[in-house]
């Protein structure tokens, strides 16, 4: 049986998906779950880079790589509001943590 790199990469992918799902679902700290979340959309970037090689083996199609690249960029943007949200938060609140933070709603 033939295994190609793909292969690996999906396994890869989906094993970073995981934790990051479990990163979102245990986690009461807003600083982990932003770290869960791009964990998570990493493995959607390894998951598109992956599947980008399945058309024709051997050849690797450069328009999923840039729109990789794209998403990359603006998962940092993300990341950046994100924790301009947190340090808001904190500043404000005095804690990072989920559960208080939604008592504090009015």
């Amino acid at each position: 049986m033939v295994v190609n790199n793909s292969l690996y990469l999906l396994l890869t992918a989906f094993l970073l998906y995981t934790i990051g799902a479990y990163c979102l679902l245990t986690k009461r700290n807003l600083i982990r779950l932003l770290i869960g979340l791009e964990i998570m959309l990493n493995a959607a970037n390894v998951n598109f880079i992956s599947l980008s090689t399945l058309k024709v083996p051997g050849l690797i199609d450069p328009l999923p790589h840039s729109i990789v690249v794209t998403a990359i960029v603006l998962d940092g943007a993300l990341m950046a509001v994100g924790l301009m949200i947190v340090i808001a938060a904190f500043k404000r609140y005095r804690t990072l943590n989920v559960d208080k933070l939604s008592k504090l709603r009015w």
